[in-house]
């Protein structure tokens, strides 16, 4: 994060795919399974395992690892598959580093050129959501604030898992799928990015003179 500026860091990306295009690869597309489960304290064991082999796919080539998402919560409920934020030199460069994921049982899924560059890559056990990201990404560095902010601040926590109880029951009934559960959920998660911004020293609290 050293290398971002606040300005960076408190401006959301909210590019969308070109006309005509998707974000996903081949035949690949969102998840619809949106069921919430208890906080599992093996969670954080899973990370370890498939941090254990992303390191070993990648080695060296690997700058950043961190368990992002609701999995990352001591206590908070979440639908029970692992994200992680890897930081690669150049996340573009797909082939220095989806070869070797592949080996270790991981797909790419997803490709964002028009959002951060991002990459997402899925395994199926444990279940993993691998978001790939060049370095000084606002976004990632969001990931790891929002993390952080939940683990410190019950309050918030709460709220939030009360956004994800109510999207998840909402957009299920539905028949929605994963991202119109984001959508769902996006004001409460931007109202908890605002409170950890003005608490960072991002932006200035509105009482302020």
């Amino acid at each position: 994060m050293e290398m971002l500026s606040a300005a960076e860091i408190v401006t959301f990306n909210a590019a969308q795919a070109p006309e005509g295009q998707s974000h996903f690869v081949g035949a690949h597309g969102p998840t619809t399974e949106l069921g919430l489960a208890p906080y599992d304290p093996a969670w954080p064991e899973l990370y370890e395992t498939l941090a254990r082999r992303i390191r070993a796919a990648l080695g060296p080539a690997v700058l950043a690892l961190d368990h992002v998402g609701s999995t990352s919560v001591p206590g908070l409920a979440a639908k029970p598959t692992i994200d992680i934020d890897l930081t690669v030199a150049d996340g573009t460069d797909e082939a220095s580093y989806v070869p070797a994921l592949e080996l270790h049982g991981f797909e790419l899924v997803i490709r964002e050129p028009w959002w951060y560059e991002h990459r997402l890559l899925r395994h199926a056990e444990p279940r993993c959501n691998l978001h790939v990201w060049s370095p000084d990404c606002a976004e990632s560095a969001r990931h790891v604030i929002f993390r952080d902010w939940l683990r410190a601040n019950p309050a918030d926590c709460e709220l939030y898992l009360s956004a994800k109880r109510d999207a998840s029951a909402q957009i299920s009934a539905a028949g929605g799928d994963v991202e119109a559960y984001n959508a769902h959920k996006q004001d409460v998660i931007r109202e908890i990015y605002a409170r950890a911004f003005t608490a960072l020293g991002f932006i200035r609290s509105s009482c302020s003179s």
